[in-house]
């Protein structure tokens, strides 16, 4: 089932990001790898600046979130973890597909350019790389992250972008 996370979730929600963020170790810059991977600080600084998660559960368990923010004129998908026990059994799929139904913005989401799965399941959804100029612009428009983040990452958005082009 997929619903609305509650605060008092945080915990899990924490779990799970960090549990999953995991495989990040080692693909993406060093510089740019922390333990954990997402402090419980950091995690309430976005659920304050109103990314609010959606999560799979089951047997009443949360095993994958994915968060949602409205920015400007654009949804962002933000924090998309699956547990990895279990992870390739369609989760990330069902969550994305849930958030895509919340909005009519369009939506756009940043990844580690290292993380080739990530952008794999989001070309997979119908999501399509920008370029590295768009990217840029983006990143320093909708997000708030380091000059170093903007310089390892890459953007996709979905078919009401008007600007995606596929990636060669």
């Amino acid at each position: 089932m997929i619903r609305l996370c509650r605060d008092s979730e945080a915990e899990a929600i924490y779990s799970i990001i960090n549990d999953a963020a995991e495989a990040y170790k080692g693909i993406i810059p060093q510089d740019r790898w922390q333990e954990p991977y997402m402090s419980k600080e950091e995690l309430q600084e976005e659920m304050n600046a109103d990314v609010t998660f959606w999560g799979y559960e089951e047997d009443g368990e949360l095993l994958g979130v994915m968060g949602i923010q409205p920015v400007q004129d654009v949804t962002l998908i933000r924090h998309a973890y699956v547990r990895p026990a279990h992870q390739g059994q369609g989760i990330g799929g069902m969550l994305l597909a849930a958030l895509r139904r919340q909005t009519t913005r369009p939506i756009l989401v940043g990844t580690w350019a290292n993380a080739a799965w990530a952008i794999r399941f989001y070309v997979k959804h119908g999501f399509r790389l920008l370029s590295p100029e768009e990217k840029d612009r983006l990143l320093r428009n909708y997000w708030s992250i380091p000059e170093r983040q903007i310089e390892t990452s890459v953007v996709l958005a979905d078919s009401k972008w008007p600007h995606a082009v596929s990636r060669p």
